[in-house]
């Protein structure tokens, strides 16, 4: 009988490490990638980046053809300013990992894009914010969903 309740502790705790996710990457901008927002529309990509929640390990990708993608500090983001970026690529298909909380600057490095507002600021959330429960919960609950779907089944089967 304990080695049927050991099963089912360590069919429990693998589902939740299988669910629990450390990181995600998401694409700047959807499916427009990182272009030169419509006229009316110089503030889309900050838009982007406030319906999403960011956090120490996710990763942005930006996709584009013919520019290229620049960090840069607050001041030279309020500037335009790209000549002194603390991360430059011109790939084409760039992923950025977002190493640390607090905000980070990124603006095109293509003549004019920026003042046309292909420029964006992601605020990344400290671990204390991420763990404070002001965040988004869906992945928590869809853990502890599976882990008592997993428990059932093996009570089910295994007793």
């Amino acid at each position: 009988m304990a080695s049927h309740y050991m099963m089912l502790l360590l069919v429990s705790l693998s589902a939740f490490h299988l669910l629990s996710v450390s990181s995600y990457e998401l694409q700047v901008g959807d499916t427009n990638g990182w272009v030169v927002p419509a006229a009316n529309d110089s503030k889309f990509y900050n838009d982007w980046a406030s319906e999403n929640r960011f956090r120490v390990g996710d990763t942005i990708r930006f996709k584009y053809v013919k520019d290229s993608v620049l960090e840069v500090t607050e001041a030279d983001y309020k500037k335009c300013n790209s000549t002194h970026p603390s991360f430059f690529s011109n790939t084409g298909n760039t992923v950025f990992k977002l190493d640390r909380s607090g905000s980070f600057y990124f603006i095109s490095g293509a003549f004019g894009h920026c003042r046309r507002g292909q420029r964006m600021i992601v605020k990344v959330m400290s671990h204390q914010d991420s763990d404070s429960g002001g965040g988004s919960s869906g992945s928590t609950v869809a853990a502890l969903s599976f882990g008592t779907l997993i428990a059932q089944f093996a009570l089910k089967y295994l007793f």
